[in-house]
């Protein structure tokens, strides 16, 4: 371990083996950090926050402060940060709050971009990016392997599913479902995000067969409700379709994030 002589840790924090800290930090007594994380410098990690190996953090990442929350008691809460995350300067996560379940998730390899931020019992899955300024509000699902554009921000309680993709200075109201694409200052559905369903290694068949389905739910004649309903059977025929009818069935809070009326059919 390198731990610079200007850093303060308090008594009870758990370094692993192989951890630098740079200049100026600051880590609480609950804190847990893996093997082989480096801080480069000024970083501040409070709370019952664990950090899992090989994470690289930038100056001025503010971890496992008190969540945001008016009813927030007080209790010391916890943040939990997977493996081989890439947290850049001014970031901020809050630990959860009590009524939330007491705990705010990161998963591994994500990458999280200046001024990103992570609110207070939210659970964000592994492979995600967050461009400069992605905000979170409390509560919020995200999936795996989720972009979300610079300057956006989600609702609190919303719902995003696996290999979205969120454009830019966008408002996120509603629930996206798995592999969409949204854009618009308070976004909409504009189709599949088939450049990264690409990515995942999705065959020309398979693309084919949740575009058609697509079409049918968004874009078919009739109202939302009865394409849902008739769609329904098209679940056995690719695991995709199958997780956005699933996703799509257990919203709780957040609307369904659906095309515009004039909105492009891809």
């Amino acid at each position: 371990m390198a731990i610079d002589p200007t850093a303060r840790i308090e008594d009870g924090a758990v370094i692993g083996v192989g951890t630098s800290i740079g200049p100026y930090c600051m880590i609480g007594s609950d804190v847990v950090l893996g093997p082989d994380c480096r801080l480069i410098g000024h970083v501040h990690i409070t709370a019952q926050t664990t950090i899992g190996a090989g994470c690289t953090i930038y100056p001025f990442v503010s971890l496992g402060t008190p969540p945001q929350a008016l009813s927030h008691c007080g209790a010391i809460t916890r943040l939990e940060i997977g493996q081989g995350c890439t947290i850049r300067e001014s970031v901020t996560m809050n630990a959860g709050t009590v009524a939330g379940g007491g705990v705010t998730r990161v998963g591994d390899r994500g990458y999280f971009m200046n001024c990103s931020h992570v609110g207070h019992d939210c659970q964000v899955g592994d492979d995600v990016i967050f461009a400069t300024s992605a905000t979170l509000g409390g509560h919020c699902e995200i999936g795996d392997f989720v972009f979300i554009g610079g300057l956006s921000a989600v609702h609190q309680f919303t719902r995003i599913g696996p290999q979205v993709m969120v454009g830019g200075v966008c408002g996120v109201r509603g629930d996206v479902i798995p592999f969409g694409l949204v854009n618009g200052q308070y976004a909409s559905l504009e189709g599949l995000n088939i450049i990264g369903m690409k990515r995942r290694k999705f065959t020309k068949e398979r693309l084919a067969r949740v575009r058609s389905f697509y079409q049918k739910l968004f874009h078919g004649p009739g109202i939302f409700a009865e394409r849902l309903t008739s769609v329904q059977p098209q679940a056995a025929e690719d695991p995709a379709i199958a997780e956005i009818l699933a996703f799509i069935g257990e919203g709780k809070h957040r609307a369904l994030c659906l095309p515009t009326a004039d909105g492009n059919k891809h």
